[in-house]
């Protein structure tokens, strides 16, 4: 049988391990996977655009196991209480094609996304990093602002949204976060000033120019995940110009990421190779890093192995008859036309035959 995995059941997984130490698991969990890159077959998402939004399917696999997401993102849904990125998956047993697990991902989706920055921030961010700037106050804003704190000692985070409401969202949720100082920002000039870490994570879907060169300085590692589909940037090209840039899959990263506007021949370097130690992360402390996050499909099938694993150990998630199984031992799998009768028929025949 399926193991489902609800909002509600999600929810009660991340409180029973804790935020801070799903984060910090997760992001260990998704550089395992990274590091394994050569072993899975691997492509960029499937996407089906619109004026307002998108919705995708990102598929991956390894020898064992095959995972996907359905994912959408839609920036004006807020003005209609509805949330910007939704989304579910899939894990299934590549040897029968079975579903193991199907599970929300709405939740685990902001918490991979930090996890992620994370574990790149881990490989290219100065190691004494104490102040970050966090541009763009929404759905993801609390997760990246934790990761950051409890995982690569982030003591002070300057935040700035357009929506005030979103900024005073933020204050508020971390408010009782120990040793975390937060500062209301006037501007993302203001915010940026003399951070080690600038997070840009808006929502909008439009070429923007969040962070422009003379806002960068030296050393500072940033963190661009709000760009992230075609027509949807956060960074001034010339800030691409100015430092090294990390991406988690090339082919998908030139559509989406914030290199769509630079041209084909732009150098980037793959992320999993510098966790894997064949590449070069920071070359110096003065050096601008810049990991242009857009989300691959890798870092869901982590997800997703991580909650299976963690909903098994704690009991939690329901046995769901997602696809046909096995009742007993009698039934015929070359039988499917059994399934158009009700329970009750099925056994009446088994007992004639």
């Amino acid at each position: 049988m399926t193991r489902f995995v609800d909002v509600p059941t999600m929810s009660q997984l991340v409180q029973q391990i804790g935020v801070a130490r799903f984060i910090g698991e997760l992001a260990d969990t998704i550089a395992q996977d990274f590091v394994r890159w050569e072993s899975f077959d691997k492509s960029a998402r499937v996407a089906n655009h619109s004026e307002i939004g998108v919705i995708e399917l990102m598929p991956v696999s390894d020898t064992a196991r095959y995972a996907f997401k359905y994912v959408n993102g839609h920036p004006q849904n807020t003005q209609r209480g509805l949330f910007t990125v939704m989304a579910f998956g899939v894990l299934a047993d590549v040897e029968t094609g079975y579903p193991v697990l199907l599970s929300e991902l709405t939740v685990a989706t902001a918490l991979r996304t930090c996890a992620t920055s994370l574990m790149a921030a881990r490989a290219l961010a100065r190691p004494d990093s104490r102040r970050m700037a966090l541009i763009g106050n929404g759905a993801q804003s609390e997760f990246q602002a934790l990761a950051f704190h409890h995982h690569l000692g982030i003591e002070e985070i300057a935040v700035y949204d357009i929506d005030p409401q979103a900024t005073e969202k933020l204050i508020r949720n971390l408010a009782d976060v120990p040793n975390l100082k937060i500062i209301r920002a006037g501007s993302t000039a203001e915010a940026v000033r003399g951070a080690d870490i600038v997070t840009t994570v808006t929502a909008d879907k439009a070429y923007a120019t969040i962070l422009t060169p003379e806002m960068i300085e030296p050393g500072m590692h940033i963190n661009g995940v709000g760009g992230d589909c075609p027509g949807k940037t956060e960074l001034h090209a010339d800030v691409l110009r100015a430092g090294k840039v990390f991406v988690e899959y090339e082919p998908q990263s030139r559509v989406e990421g914030e290199i769509q506007q630079m041209p084909a021949d732009f150098p980037v370097t793959d992320l999993w190779r510098v966790l894997a130690g064949q590449l070069a992360g920071r070359d110096s402390a003065e050096q601008v890093t810049i990991f242009d996050s857009v989300g691959f499909a890798l870092e869901d099938y982590s997800a997703l192995r991580y909650v299976n694993e963690q909903a098994s150990r704690l009991g939690l998630g329901e046995r769901i008859d997602l696809v046909p199984w096995s009742e007993d031992e009698d039934n015929d799998p070359k039988d499917l036309f059994r399934y158009t009768r009700s329970a009750k028929a099925r056994k009446g025949l088994r007992r004639i035959a």
